[in-house]
This record gives C-alpha cells, sequence and structure tokens, in this order.
C-alpha cells in the first residue's frame, strides 16, 4: 500500500457497503485501496478484468467487470451488487478517461463517446442505487470531476465538457435526493500522477510547469484524492452535499 490510509480512521466507514467504478487502476484503484483499509465492504467496477482480478486478489474487494458505458450491464451489475451485500451506502462515480483530441477532427461518435465516458454513467450508477439508499435514509454519492474544464484546458474538449457538466448534476441530484437523506457532492483532482499521466504525457517539463503553476510545491498524487474521498463518504462530512472539493494543490489559483 502506497499510503497508510489508518492513520486517520473513520469508525462510521466499517462494514459499509461501498462501490468504486474505475477501481482496477489509477485514483480508482487507490480508492480501492483506502476504503478497505477503513473496514469497508468494497467492490469495484471496471472494463480491465486483469489488473481488476490482481487487485481484488490483493486487496479482498470485490471485483466486477463491466463496461459503464453499457447501462444495461451497468444497471445488472450494481443489482448484482446490492442482491450480494444489501444496499449500498457509499458510491464513488469514479470511472473517467482524459483523452486529449484536435476540436476540428472529433466526429459525432467520438464526442458520444467522450460523454459516455465520463457522464453519462455517473448519473445512471446514482439512479440505480440511490432507491435503496432512499428507503434506509441515508448514502453518500461522490462524483468525480476535474479542475480541467475551470481552468480551460486546450485539446480535451468532450472531456472538459462532461467534467462540467458534472457540477450542475452534483448541485441538482443534492437537492432532489437530500430530502431522502442522501448527500451529493464532486471531487475535483488536479495534476495527479498516476501511471498513465506518466506514461503518455509527463515530461520534465511539464512537471515543473504544474510546480510552478501549483501554490503547494509538490506533486500529488491518487492518495490525496482517496483521503478527500474517504471523508466525505464518512459521517464526519455529514452536512456537506452540493458542493465541490477541490484537491489540486492550488493549482486553480492561477
Amino acid at each position: 500500500m502506497s499510503f497508510d490510509y489508518t492513520a486517520a480512521q473513520y469508525r462510521s466507514l466499517a462494514n459499509r457497503s461501498v462501490i468504486i467504478t474505475g477501481g482496477a487502476s489509477g485514483i480508482g484503484e487507490e480508492m480501492v485501496r483506502a476504503f478497505v483499509s477503513q473496514g469497508a465492504r468494497v467492490s469495484f467496477i471496471d472494463i480491465e478484468r486483469e489488473p481488476g482480478e490482481a487487485l481484488a486478489k490483493e486487496t479482498g474487494a470485490g471485483f466486477y467487470a463491466c463496461d459503464v458505458t453499457d447501462i444495461a450491464a451497468l444497471r445488472a451489475v450494481l443489482s448484482g451488487i446490492e442482491n450480494d451485500h444489501g444496499s449500498v451506502d457509499v458510491l464513488v462515480n469514479n470511472a473517467g478517461k482524459d483523452d486529449r483530441h484536435d476540436m476540428a477532427e472529433v466526429e459525432p461518435d467520438y464526442w458520444r463517446r467522450a460523454l459516455a465516458l465520463n457522464l453519462d454513467h455517473q448519473f445512471f450508477a446514482t439512479q440505480a442505487v440511490s432507491k435503496g439508499m432512499a428507503a434506509r435514509g441515508a448514502g453518500s454519492i461522490i462524483m468525480l470531476g476535474s479542475i480541467s474544464w475551470m481552468r480551460g484546458r486546450p485539446g480535451m474538449v468532450g472531456y472538459t465538457t462532461a467534467k462540467a457538466a458534472i457540477n450542475g448534476m452534483t448541485r441538482t441530484l443534492a437537492r432532489e435526493l437530500g430530502p431522502a437523506g442522501i448527500r451529493v457532492n464532486c471531487i475535483l483532482p488536479g495534476a495527479i500522477l498516476t501511471d498513465r499521466q506518466k506514461k503518455l504525457w509527463l515530461t520534465p517539463e511539464m512537471n515543473q510547469q504544474f510546480l510552478d503553476l501549483q501554490a503547494l510545491k509538490f506533486r500529488l498524487d491518487a492518495s490525496h484524492v482517496a483521503r478527500m474521498a474517504l471523508f466525505l463518504a464518512s459521517d464526519e462530512s455529514g452536512g456537506c452535499t452540493g458542493a465541490n472539493f477541490i484537491v489540486d494543490a492550488g493549482l486553480t489559483q492561477n
């Protein structure tokens, strides 16, 4: 484990049923480790079977192979998890992909795929688990946004459009589900060092650029996002809903 999550113990998370989408790698993988360390009953969903099965074996979390853009399949998996573990206490809508693309080359199929990968499933997964949460009178739903739309980053308009929409979705669903005791919040990560980021586009120059722009002069990793997720899932954040929680080392101050 890359970070000792037991340094802060959220007793309210013990034995709670937690679902994390996109949990086989990157920030999602770190969240799986974080919630398992708190004694939660963790189930995670990912399209990548091999790393998912490996992480499940290592952590004891339940792995469910599914393409979250296939809403019928996603609904079936979520229903199966509820049948196995009871109603869901915490849903983390983490799955997403920040592919780069030239605006001039985007076609309708690509555009719809970008929204499906980053936006659609967050709504439909929330819809699927909210009924059980409402019956119990409690629940925490955590959306994953991004500061990229706040900064207006070029070369990824499909991604930033989806992430901006999540802001509106979070606020609306917080109002809609609040009377049932369900909290809806959104984490907006900044420049997070994951294996994917390192492999695809991290250069020494880009690394220094982020350090120059950030208020805090160290690079963030997935554990910084996972720690915020633990807080928002726990009873310690019981008064928080409809809010964005930015984890970016002060990058958006520029």
